[in-house]
């Protein structure tokens, strides 16, 4: 009996993690970057003390890299991933076996799913117990980083496994998916504060999703007197989830639309 997509996804799941964590390239790049941020920054801006009551300057980055960690794994990961397996014939290969495009991206989606969520959680403990930043008390905060979280992950999935299909081969993945991803972190609150970028750049920013995820994130882990300089002086929690689910059907569609087992000429 042929296995169910669904079926298959677990050992497509295992097979993607086990490639996954053999590349150290990839792991440093995608899975402990955002640490190593962490600690840079923390250490950097440890003498400044307290921006606001309980606040340090590694706090303040923390759900930005957050956010980023999500951007990483997903679309840079995916993104040069899938280009890299296309350019090489991996996908041709596959596509001439039973699997089934549908069994392909789960597993891809769960290697992302899992290598997140793991990254967020050394994130977290990293964050807690090298700079003693304080956690959220409230469930409703976890609650909200949980949705966040799902969200933010399916969405910067899906716009990875689109973005693949711009590179022409597996050389030039890296070099037209790596500017972009620096760039978005730049101009969406990440390592700048988001109210200091001019006001058109805040504009251009807001129209893709990392600026929403990190502004969603702040609004878990910082205290609620920050939401007076985002550029709205709200959280804006609804516009956040409806920018981030509209980016998740983007990328949903533009995926259906554009991947092939191999490139056209």
């Amino acid at each position: 009996m042929t296995a169910t997509p669904l079926r298959a996804s677990p050992a497509s799941t295992r097979l993607e993690l086990l490639a996954y964590f053999r590349t150290p390239d990839t792991v440093f790049f995608t899975f402990l970057f955002p640490i190593v941020l962490l600690a840079i920054f923390g250490v950097a801006f440890e003498s400044l003390g307290e921006i606001a009551p309980g606040v340090t300057m590694a706090a303040y980055y923390f759900p930005g890299l957050l956010a980023a960690g999500l951007l990483l794994t997903g679309v840079q990961n995916l993104a040069v991933d899938i280009a890299r397996e296309r350019s090489e014939g991996w996908l041709r290969r596959l596509g001439g076996t039973p699997l089934s495009p549908v069994s392909y991206f789960l597993g891809k989606v769960g290697m992302i799913l899992v290598t997140s969520i793991a990254q967020a959680a050394l994130l977290i403990v990293f964050a807690r117990f090298a700079f003693d930043i304080s956690l959220p008390r409230d469930p409703e905060d976890w609650l909200r980083f949980a949705w966040l979280f799902l969200l933010g992950t399916m969405t910067m999935s899906l716009v990875g496994v689109a973005l693949s299909a711009v590179p022409r081969s597996s050389r030039s993945a890296t070099a037209v998916v790596l500017p972009i991803v620096i760039l978005l972190q730049f101009i969406s609150g990440v390592y700048l504060q988001f109210s200091m970028l001019p006001e058109w750049l805040q504009h251009v920013a807001s129209l893709f999703p990392l600026k929403w995820l990190a502004q969603g994130m702040r609004s878990v882990f910082l205290p609620e007197s920050f939401a007076t300089i985002e550029a709205g002086g709200t959280w804006d929690i609804g516009l956040v989830a409806i920018n981030l689910t509209i980016w998740l059907i983007i990328g949903l569609c533009l995926s259906l639309v554009t991947f092939r087992w191999q490139r056209r000429a």
